[in-house]
């Protein structure tokens, strides 16, 4: 029987009657014109034509941009100053830290800068954000009052009895929350700084915030009353007068500690 059919004298209709016919018989795949061997190992694929957006063979590769390292940033920044003044400048012209966005102020500092105590609390919250100074809500008038007990404050004329408050972070964090590792980290250099122009003779810690940037670690109550060194000078870890609003039984440790404090200052003297 004749089974070439001459593509050239096929209809539609008659084409698609003999392939739902084949289709019928229960073929799955059509034959080729010329065998083909599917375990053959495929040849080497076209190069593609190179696209215009390529660069020619001969063209300079382009730059990366270089990552820029926001703690060594900041390092350069702080080396820089010599003044108070000066530093609170560097830190407004920081760029790299996204809390500046949300902040209404940068807050820096209150208090006097001869005092031989340095008080160093964590973040800004809303009151603080709002008067661009640390320590001015319920907290802090419960700092203020916890001084005075001393008689010492951040409005005293005489170094012996003066206060100087800052923070591990100037700017206040979203809905106050804790500071990340890496914005305190970030902003470490500013700090240390800091710390370097004001000289104190002591630095208070208050809460778990500045011992993770005094120390690497948290862990207030463990570590709270209990003299050890950062910033190259005798460091006292306290709880955060926020804590005390919230707990206020652990008022006892924290007037053991003041008078821990009134100790040492006497000591240094």
């Amino acid at each position: 029987m004749e089974s070439a059919i001459d593509a050239q004298t096929l209809d539609y209709h008659t084409a698609r009657a003999l392939l739902e016919w084949q289709v019928e018989l229960g073929a799955t795949e059509a034959i080729l014109d010329a065998p083909f061997d599917r375990y053959e190992a495929p040849k080497e694929a076209p190069k593609m034509a190179q696209s215009a957006s390529a660069p020619a063979e001969h063209d300079t590769p382009p730059v990366a941009a270089p990552t820029i390292d926001p703690v060594v940033e900041a390092q350069s920044a702080a080396k820089a100053v010599k003044t108070l003044e000066e530093l609170e400048a560097a830190m407004a012209a920081f760029e790299h830290c996204e809390l500046k966005r949300g902040a209404r102020k940068l807050v820096f500092s209150d208090g006097n800068p001869a005092a031989r105590v340095m008080i160093i609390g964590e973040a800004p919250g809303r009151e603080e954000d709002r008067a661009g100074k640390p320590f001015v809500g319920r907290a802090g008038q419960l700092l203020d009052r916890m001084f005075a007990a001393l008689d010492m404050g951040r409005e005293a004329a005489q170094s012996r009895d003066a206060i100087y408050i800052t923070n591990v972070l100037p700017w206040r964090p979203p809905q106050n929350r804790e500071p990340e590792a890496r914005e305190i980290a970030m902003l470490l250099p500013f700090l240390e700084r800091h710390v370097e122009i004001v000289a104190p003779d002591v630095i208070v810690l208050m809460g778990n915030i500045a011992c993770q940037a005094a120390f690497g670690k948290r862990g207030i109550t463990r570590l709270r009353g209990q003299w050890q060194e950062a910033f190259g000078k005798p460091v006292l870890p306290m709880f955060h007068p926020a804590y005390l609003l919230r707990q206020p039984q652990a008022k006892r440790e924290a007037w053991a500690d003041l008078l821990s404090l009134k100790a040492k200052l006497g000591e240094l003297s």
